[in-house]
């Protein structure tokens, strides 16, 4: 997380409840890496040295059984299920220099009491089922699960040091979290809350995305300048594959679980990686600063925000080419999330303290809305009628209605917050 002066936030998770149940999008995950202990960092889906965030996408399908129980619960019953469950949403704010998370309920946008968890709490995923979020305290080396029911802190799972990233299956049995200075990933079992035997991969892992199927972990790490992939069946690592010089780097997974795409900042590029394959794709030019990625719902169009330029670069899957860049602001994008129903992108911009919103349709950029100071992270609600500006030099989080684009009153959740994640 945040060593020297860079700092990290990462675990940015959207659950969107569907007909059988809920199923997770990280929409914005923001992938974790940071500056300094060796590795250019940032991250993740965050910020290297002011805060920048990368995305991560990884799409999370109903557990087995909730399919087969909405096929037989009539379409009427399924929309107050739906309904019931998002006005029962929570969010978990990470907020690193408090030591605390901060829940806010969806339906109210009220703040709840802070939760002590550890020191320098930067990444935050939460189950499938929504029961329990799981945040990693990078200065204390541990991963504090935090139950929905109960609304307290349970006892801290000790894994790597530094720990800067987490991500959970589909089928929320496992929490794998990536270490920065042990150069492993450690898989945490939901069900006993203990933690299973490191993995190695490649020095610095800051960032982690897992495939739809769940059946792959990319991890990709900022200081070897690698990507490693894990099979979440037998937990082994396959041989390291190596996408440039160690840099900041982020990573997303198309919806159809075929392909990681991995931006790397120094080089101006974008490296498809298909699961299984032991060598990358060839890289993809967009130009400076590739800060944060994303995928649309439909799996069609990769969107990578620049820093450098103050750009949005489209790639289109199909063909791996980049279109024409979206000229978004001088003070640079930070991060970025796609709206449940792909028809925009809100982007992040950390100076200029706004979330500007895209049409995917068009991609012309809309007026920018203002919100605390240094967004580091958007995300959405369930049924996309609200995003969510995370704001680390403020402390807070704006709530944006998408229909009007106005945001609302900013809620403060604590000092630096670095990521945020939000459960049915």
């Amino acid at each position: 997380m945040a060593r020297g002066t860079g700092m990290v936030a990462a675990g940015l998770t959207v659950v969107l409840l569907g007909a059988g149940g809920a199923y997770m999008v990280a929409m914005a995950t923001a992938i974790v890496r940071s500056q300094g202990n060796g590795a250019a960092r940032s991250a993740g889906q965050v910020p290297a040295g002011h805060g920048q965030a990368g995305a991560a996408l990884a799409k999370q399908l109903p557990a087995s059984g909730q399919a087969g129980a909405a096929a037989t619960t009539s379409p009427a019953a399924r929309r107050a299920a739906s309904t019931a469950s998002a006005a029962q949403a929570v969010a978990y704010v990470a907020n690193y220099s408090s030591g605390t998370v901060t829940r806010i309920s969806v339906a109210t946008g009220r703040a709840g009491r802070a939760i002590q968890v550890g020191r320098g709490p930067d990444a935050v995923a939460v189950t499938p089922n929504g029961a329990t979020a799981y945040v990693v305290c990078n200065t204390s080396g541990t991963v504090v699960p935090i139950g929905k029911a109960s609304r307290s802190a349970g006892r801290p799972i000790a894994v790597g040091r530094w720990p800067d990233a987490i991500a959970i299956t589909p089928n929320g049995r496992t929490a794998y979290v990536a270490s920065d200075g042990s150069g492993t990933v450690t898989p945490i079992s939901t069900a006993t809350r203990t933690a299973g035997r490191p993995i190695p991969v490649g020095a610095g892992p800051t960032g982690i995305a897992i495939t739809p199927d769940g059946k792959t972990v990319f991890v990709v790490s900022d200081g070897s300048g690698t990507v490693t992939q894990i099979s979440a069946i037998t937990r082994r690592a396959g041989r390291p594959i190596k996408l440039g010089r160690p840099g900041r780097y982020v990573i997303a997974v198309t919806p159809n679980s075929r392909t990681a795409y991995v931006a790397s900042f120094s080089a101006g590029t974008v490296i498809p990686i298909r699961a299984g394959a032991s060598r990358p794709g060839r890289a993809i030019r967009v130009g400076g600063g590739p800060d944060a990625i994303t995928i649309t719902p439909d799996g069609k169009t990769v969107y990578v925000a620049q820093d450098g330029p103050g750009k949005v670069t489209p790639i289109r899957v199909r063909t791996n080419r980049a279109a024409r860049a979206i000229k978004i602001s001088r003070l640079g994008p930070d991060a970025i999330a796609i709206s449940p129903d792909g028809r925009f992108a809100y982007v992040a911009s950390y100076y200029a303290g706004t979330i500007t919103p895209i049409r995917i349709a068009t991609g012309r950029p809309g007026r920018a809305v203002k919100v605390g100071a240094g967004p580091v992270a958007v995300m959405f609600s369930a049924r996309g009628g609200t995003a969510y500006a995370l704001s680390l030099i403020s402390g807070t989080v704006t709530p944006i209605k998408t229909a009007t684009g106005r945001p609302g009153k900013p809620i403060y959740t604590g000092r630096f917050p670095y990521a945020m994640a939000i459960g049915r």
